[in-house]
């Protein structure tokens, strides 16, 4: 495993933060956006490429309006997949459990952020792509993702190279699985996924639908810039510059990771979804979290990296539980069904979300898989049902299910 130490990965940071004032101003300017741009940019929609290859903003009710449309009675169902980094095998190992107990839907709406956005497309396309989906989590496809640049973090735009992402992307997202992303979308099903436009530090909601449904070469290097978007990490990985062509003429953006605005995202969202009595079936929202809702308390040693790392990782995590909870309540509101499911705290997750071991990504993805295989791992909202006094499924010797686990099921018993 060629993945980076934590102990080289302290005296990157450790270093980067000492220097970090003296050294503001190395390193070349990047671009940025006028201001009408930056008007432009903070419409909350959704992008959607037309038949012209121009994108226009779309508002999330006329997107819930043509779905309706062209999914006819169908039920709408919504998978939201979170950022996690390397713990994104949780989600993709929840799939393929899914898929063994034959109990994953065809979702009408797959939407990612971050990890999330690099599994989307493979859970957009559902059972058939299975294999390509655990190759990935439990063979070594990510073992060289983080190759570090001597000093990128102060003369270059990232700790580490984004040259092996953009492999990675390059071997599982071909011309083979964007076209069949497309014969999807032409069904009326929809893949979303969202970036943070580095400028506005806005986050930007792409229609990869509908870039796989114009195809051609300029659409496989849209999709794919989309998704190293999404999953550049800002200081980790190098921004990924996307040309945009709208009504308004062309211009270059630069795009980050888009777990730096959202967690993950509900789209359409709740309030815009046909509400309980009005569809023939309510709406369903799934939502996989790629990481833990909580943490549990635990001391950490007196130095700058251990502080910044517990301070980040409580951000991320209240960031998440608020998202979350806002989702709960939208849904709640309309009648709609909303289960979701995250790491709980007992599950041993050793250097986080940037352990590419593949041993670790292996026992992760098998943990989600048991899990979701055994019906233990939706936590239904607003309203959970608790786990008996000494219960414990079998589907995990080391930690409870997400299902069973009390510590993330009191987050969700909000009160109606």
């Amino acid at each position: 495993m060629s993945a980076v130490t934590l102990a080289t990965a302290r005296a990157l940071l450790v270093g980067a933060m000492a220097t970090l004032t003296g050294c503001a101003s190395l390193g070349p300017e990047l671009p940025t956006v006028t201001a009408d741009e930056a008007y432009l940019e903070v419409r909350p929609g959704i992008r959607t490429l037309d038949a012209d290859g121009r994108f226009e903003v779309l508002s999330s009710s006329v997107v819930a309006q043509r779905l309706q449309a062209q999914l006819a009675n169908a039920r709408i169902s919504i998978l939201a997949l979170s950022s996690g980094g390397a713990t994104g095998a949780f989600g993709a190992g929840a799939l393929a459990g899914l898929t063994r107990s034959a109990t994953r839907p065809e979702f009408s709406v797959v939407t990612g952020v971050s990890a999330g956005a690099l599994l989307a497309p493979l859970a957009f396309l559902g059972p058939q792509w299975d294999a390509e989906m655990t190759a990935i989590y439990t063979g070594d496809a990510t073992h060289d993702l983080l190759q570090r640049h001597v000093l990128g973090g102060l003369f270059g735009s990232s700790v580490y190279s984004g040259a092996p992402l953009r492999r990675l992307i390059e071997r599982y997202a071909d011309e083979r699985l964007i076209a069949a992303v497309a014969a999807q979308s032409a069904k009326g099903r929809l893949l979303l996924v969202a970036t943070t436009e580095f400028a506005t530090g806005e986050p930007v909601i792409w229609d990869l639908s509908s870039v796989a449904l114009h195809g051609g070469a300029d659409a496989t290097r849209l999709f794919r810039s989309i998704l190293l978007a999404s999953a550049s990490v800002p200081g980790m990985f190098p921004p990924v510059s996307i040309r945009v062509r709208t009504a308004g003429g062309v211009r270059d953006e630069l795009h980050v990771d888009g777990g730096v605005t959202v967690p993950f995202f509900v789209a359409p969202a709740p309030q815009d979804l046909p509400p309980s009595g009005v569809a023939a079936q309510p709406p369903l929202v799934r939502i996989i979290i790629d990481g833990r809702l909580r943490d549990f308390p635990y001391t950490a040693h007196a130095n700058a990296y251990s502080i910044f790392r517990r301070s980040v990782s409580a951000g991320l995590n209240n960031m998440t539980r608020t998202t979350l909870e806002w989702a709960v309540e939208a849904s709640r509101r309309r009648g709609i069904s909303l289960e979701y499911a995250a790491i709980p705290p007992s599950y041993p997750l050793l250097q986080g979300a940037f352990d590419f071991n593949p041993e670790g990504q292996r026992a992760l993805f098998e943990y989600a898989s048991s899990c979701a295989q055994a019906g233990r791992l939706w936590i239904n909202a607003p309203s959970v049902e608790p786990v008996r006094a000494g219960e414990q499924h079998p589907a995990s010797a080391s930690a409870t299910c997400p299902a069973d686990d009390r510590f993330i099921g009191q987050f969700a018993a909000l009160e109606p």
